[in-house]
């Protein structure tokens, strides 16, 4: 019989998650050469389209932004023992919220007030849209994945509805409000180095990166430094036993997905207050489910997530690159190299773990064996 191992906390946080990007990296490889391109190539002009330039690494930091956002969201509700799949509905809703207070204040009020109005409606936006499937869950039975899916849908016909009736312009075809008033408008990251003397390229990057690391902060020192991310993981972990100890695990539920609601709601200021200036169709454009692999790569840990989200929005952007620089190599091939990884990353992640645990098991005697030769000679 053979015997079991477990990784220790800084394989399974840190290396477990490198081995399986290089082996999804591997098999998308083999798939490109298969397909009749340099692998090489594709790889070099996309690490260079992503990391090469200051514009470059503007866009991988602007779609970064929003993966922490969702992925933070995901991570919180499952240390609650929940798997919301949500975050695209929950950062639309967000949006929306967010586009309402600047489209009925932002002509009224000055920036330093109306940008915090901004971010305190979309995350209560997102908050409220993620309570009512937490609340369905704690007290009448439905399963928050049925129920996160289906608010997903609804939240996007919301959204289609009042732009369509009645936040577009009379007498325009496009679905759109109209733009913002200068207020509402979060400076890009370009404007602000450019106060300080520093000079960079335009992009869409803007100071919604900050609020994102700050973010991922607050959900470190909620989640491990206080006691109710204590009571959270804890329901999170066994909710009998959790039960037994005082902490009631329906109260829980509907805590861990209000935050993770407020937390997808963010994503509006980024895209919103940041890029936009005005609100629009299809602005979260799936990274409400891309935050889902985001959060399975970085181990749900905020470290982990911002990571992972960096990879994925180098992805993104490299993946443009080289759907534009390499003749033949279509988008749909880097959607290709995205899905191996969240394949690795996620479902194939419990494969590799124990041969990887194994291999660690037998290297460990070995050094303890030579540390203790070591220790005889001298």
């Amino acid at each position: 019989m053979r015997a079991s191992y477990s990784l220790p906390r800084w394989a399974d946080l840190l290396l477990l998650p490198i081995v399986c990007l290089g082996l999804a990296l591997l098999l998308a490889g083999l798939v490109v050469l298969l397909v009749g391109q340099d692998p090489v190539r594709v790889m070099t002009v996309l690490v260079q389209g992503a990391l090469g330039t200051q514009r470059g690494l503007s866009y991988t930091l602007y779609y970064a932004t929003t993966f922490i956002f969702t992925g933070l969201a995901v991570a919180v509700a499952f240390h609650g023992g929940l798997f919301n799949i949500g975050g695209e509905g929950q950062a639309i809703m967000g949006g929306l919220g967010s586009g309402l207070a600047a489209l009925y204040l932002s002509t009224l009020l000055p920036t330093w007030l109306m940008l915090p109005l901004m971010l305190i409606s979309g995350a209560l936006f997102g908050m409220v849209w993620a309570i009512v499937p937490a609340y369905l869950q704690a007290y009448r039975g439905s399963h928050v994945v049925i129920t996160t899916i289906m608010f997903n849908f609804i939240a996007s016909s919301v959204l289609v509805y009042l732009l369509v009736n009645h936040l577009r312009p009379p007498g325009t075809m496009s679905v759109e409000s109209v733009p913002f008033a200068e207020s509402a408008r979060l400076p890009a990251m370009h404007e602000a180095l450019a106060a300080l003397g520093i000079a960079w390229p335009s992009s869409p990057l803007n100071l919604s990166l900050f609020l994102a690391l700050l973010a991922c902060l607050g959900v470190y020192l909620f989640l491990w430094r206080t006691r109710g991310g204590y009571h959270l993981r804890a329901v999170g972990s066994s909710p009998g036993a959790a039960e037994y100890a005082g902490i009631q695990s329906r109260h829980q539920i509907v805590i861990a997905m209000a935050i993770s609601g407020a937390l997808a709601g963010l994503v509006g200021m980024n895209e919103i207050a940041g890029v936009n200036g005005k609100l629009l169709l299809e602005f979260v454009s799936g990274a409400g489910f891309t935050g889902i692999a985001v959060s399975l790569m970085g181990r749900n840990h905020p470290l982990g997530i911002m990571l992972a989200s960096l990879l994925f929005g180098a992805l993104f952007q490299g993946g443009a690159e080289v759907a534009f620089e390499v003749p033949g190599f279509s988008r749909d091939m880097v959607v290709m190299v995205q899905g191996f990884i969240v394949l690795f990353s996620g479902a194939m992640t419990y494969v590799f773990a124990p041969a990887l645990a194994w291999c660690l098991a037998m290297l460990r005697p070995r050094a303890v064996a030579s540390s203790t030769s070591g220790a005889s000679d001298g």
